[in-house]
């Protein structure tokens, strides 16, 4: 069975939009189109491949079959473009990462320059908790991902990168108001407590370093890893900030940690596509190189 490259195209297109109508803008063509073409190569597979929601997504099948059509477009621009066959974005790799704000935010970033540099990738950062971020992979969504899950996705391979630590922090008449008697299951239940959305787990998850109740203290929900340190500073509550991103403002004492010493570490890793391609060596190794020369846990 040969499937057609236009049809393949409409489909990635709009599960990457979440709509037929975007698809139909990036590929220049009517919504009806977009909508057809994704109907014949359903019928041609014999499967339903989108589910047909606010926004579009992929069923199970529809995520296998997006993991290939994403593959063979990535190595397709790379062919491309070391011919020099095309020129401008459309020979262009393209490449959708997902990582975490908090990498984004402090070591990731210098990862990005010397690819773009010398691949003239384009990229789609994708921001998902660590935790959650693996998931994108199993759907198809993504090249690669900062994630905290070390068994590979099928189909991946998986790096260690090391230790992000993450520090419990608060501004030091925050500390004063909510724990003069100490930090326990009793002061904790009550204290205003930041987190980023609502998968995020690191602050539950030093809760249960403390202690064993189930407690659920009042929250503040701040998507900004910035923002975090920023409220805390302000004795707005106390939340998990990485340790590079603290230690300023530890050094100054606009805050100080709930528990001096006692960092809760985080293992990072990457995991890739498996594909037989210099440019995913070249982003792994500048992903490996910009987290070592970072100064986590440091």
């Amino acid at each position: 069975m040969r499937l057609d490259t236009a049809q393949l195209a409409a489909f990635a297109a709009a599960v990457h939009h979440g709509s037929f109508e975007a698809a139909a803008g990036e590929l220049h063509v009517t919504r009806s189109a977009v909508s057809q073409r994704v109907k014949t190569l359903e019928e041609r597979v014999g499967q339903v491949l989108l589910r047909r929601s606010t926004p579009v997504e992929a069923t199970a099948a529809g995520e296998a079959l997006l993991r290939y059509v994403q593959q063979a477009q990535l190595l397709e621009q790379q062919a491309l473009k070391q011919m020099g066959a095309t020129a401008g974005s459309e020979a262009a790799p393209k490449l959708s990462i997902v990582v975490n704000a908090d990498s984004l935010s402090t070591w990731f970033l210098p990862a990005l320059a010397p690819i773009s540099e010398r691949h003239g990738a384009l990229f789609n950062l994708i921001v998902e908790d660590q935790d959650h971020s693996a998931e994108l992979l199993r759907q198809g969504r993504a090249h690669a991902a900062v994630t905290a899950e070390p068994q590979a996705v099928q189909g991946c391979r998986v790096q260690t990168l090391g230790t992000m630590n993450y520090l419990a922090v608060c501004s030091p008449a925050f500390m004063q108001r909510w724990f003069a008697g100490g930090v326990n299951a009793d002061s904790l239940a009550v204290a205003p407590m930041l987190v980023f959305n609502a998968k995020d787990d690191l602050q539950h998850r030093y809760l249960r370093t403390i202690t064993r109740r189930r407690i659920a203290p009042p929250q503040h929900r701040v998507p900004s890893s910035t923002a975090f340190l920023d409220l805390a500073g302000m004795g707005m509550a106390w939340g998990m900030v990485p340790e590079a991103m603290a230690r300023e403002a530890l050094r100054t004492g606009r805050v100080v940690e709930l528990q001096p010493g006692q960092p809760l570490p985080v293992t990072l890793h990457w995991q890739t596509w498996k594909l037989q391609s210099e440019l995913m060596r070249d982003l792994a190794a500048a992903v490996r190189q910009a987290f070592g020369a970072s100064d986590q846990g440091r």
